[in-house]
């Protein structure tokens, strides 16, 4: 059951058959053991770092897989002290506890409930560092998790973690592993590291090129490539948690991206493994630029399937056109390019942003990290992709002017959105302008240019020609 910390112990497969599932994820956890060469009695430290939604969820599903093998695994997750949660939200919570018979036994059965009654009579106030042992996250409220162990002090966190799990945003990512380095010094063998966060940064010197938070944890760090790795897919975190069915990918070395697929592996969550890490995590990071403005046509459409259709086949056009830049072998990427987009656009918070903004109910003066949704990693992949593709030395052939011009011209999607989110010189409006405009190319010849010209910058990605 959802909300508590017991496992089930059996399962039921396709025939009917039962097995005993504890016993798979202590085979599991055996198994990874070994390849990590732990010793007996020395327990498998697993750290999440970082506790949005998705964060969160990861480490509660780790929790619930693996938590009753106490002397086998630890697990654990750092968020930062000291964020309150306000009235309004201390209401609405303890409104979710009441509507949930297992939480609210639990919660009286840990002697936590009389915390929550005093919050929302406003006698108390609740951390979320506080909550979120209880098993509440303050971006997910109504999705209550198992109890988690939660740390606030980063060195006591990290520094003896075996595996640690990245649910920072990309904007927060450089920093606190600058921080964390600090603490890996005295280190004798370096930790694995996931990171599950979709974001990019632009750097123009000496090359344009965009920088991953992967890539941003080795540069912090000093840690191989090879021990850093991306997770990703189209996934809800709360719909995960929930147990509905999804797919998500593991990129990085052969030597631990197998290995750790198994090991995340759920009944509900069917974890695949792939070597290009890199382009996967960019890919993750571009969905989220087009999402914010599909829920910006949405808004000013009422809805309009015709429109939301239009502004789809613009924004893969452009989507196509960028992998094409950034890749060597993009169709690889088109069915996970488009299942994440796909699922962003129908309940992300990128799309969520987008269409709030448009109908007024938040404003960019808000900044990007919203009040129950976290950071909205869109915005400042907007500004990366814009600064990277507007570099006059990745020219490319214009279609019709048959002259050289700097890829962003031929996204004018992406243009718009720059001009909206970032130097605001536009309105929202301004989206479905630049979606009728009859000067605007067909899609198809986006994507023509793209396969029939070298448009392929291997620097891009950091990678050698």
């Amino acid at each position: 059951m959802v909300g508590t910390t017991e496992v089930t112990n059996h399962n039921e497969d396709s025939n009917g058959a039962i097995h005993n599932s504890n016993d798979v994820f202590e085979e599991k956890v055996d198994e990874l053991r070994r390849l990590m060469g732990k010793a007996e009695g020395d327990p498998l430290r697993i750290v999440g770092v970082g506790a949005g939604a998705w964060g969160s969820v990861f480490a509660a599903m780790l929790q619930d897989g693996y938590g009753h093998l106490r002397e086998k695994v630890q697990i654990r997750i750092w968020r930062r002290a000291g964020r309150t949660v306000d009235r309004a939200t201390a209401e609405h919570l303890f409104e979710v506890i009441n509507s949930r018979e297992d939480v609210l036994r639990r919660l009286i059965r840990r002697c936590a409930y009389l915390k929550y009654v005093e919050a929302r009579l406003g006698d108390r106030t609740l951390n979320a560092d506080e909550i979120l042992k209880d098993g509440f996250c303050l971006n997910m409220i109504d999705t209550p998790l198992c109890p988690l162990k939660v740390v606030t002090n980063l060195q006591e966190a990290v520094w003896d973690a075996d595996i640690v799990i990245n649910g920072l945003p990309s904007t927060e990512t450089r920093a606190v592993f600058e921080e964390i380095s600090r603490y890996w010094k005295e280190r004798i063998t370096a930790p694995v590291i996931i990171s599950l966060a979709k974001g990019v940064e632009a750097e123009l010197e000496p090359e344009p090129r965009i920088v991953t938070p992967t890539q941003m944890i080795n540069r912090a760090t000093g840690v191989s490539m090879e021990n850093i790795l991306y997770l990703g897919g189209p996934n809800i975190a709360a719909e995960i948690y929930n147990k509905e069915y999804a797919n998500a990918r593991i990129c990085g070395a052969a030597k631990w991206r197998r290995p750790l697929a198994m090991f995340l592996r759920q009944p509900h969550f069917i974890v695949w493994d792939n070597g290009d890490l890199v382009t996967h995590e960019v890919m993750g990071g571009l969905k989220n630029v087009y999402a914010i403005g599909a829920g910006m046509v949405a808004a000013l459409t009422n809805e309009s399937a015709t429109s939301k259709s239009v502004y789809f086949a613009h924004c893969t056009s452009e989507m196509i056109f960028i992998t094409h830049l950034l890749s060597e072998e993009p169709e690889r990427l088109a069915g996970p390019l488009l299942a994440d987009t796909y699922v962003t656009l129908l309940k992300g918070r990128n799309s969520w942003y987008g269409q709030n903004l448009a109908k007024g109910e938040l404003s960019l003066e808000m900044g990007d990290s919203i009040k129950g949704k976290g950071m909205i990693q869109g915005v400042s992949a907007v500004k990366a992709f814009y600064e990277l593709l507007c570099q006059s030395s990745l020219s490319v052939l214009h279609p019709e002017e048959n002259k050289h011009v700097a890829p962003v011209e031929l996204c004018p999607i992406l243009k718009t959105l720059y001009k909206i989110l970032i130097i605001r010189e536009f309105p929202c409006q301004a989206i479905l302008q630049a979606l009728r405009d009859e000067t605007m190319n067909d899609p198809r010849d986006r994507i023509e240019i793209a396969q029939t010209h070298a448009v392929y910058r291997p620097y891009l990605l950091g990678q050698q020609p």
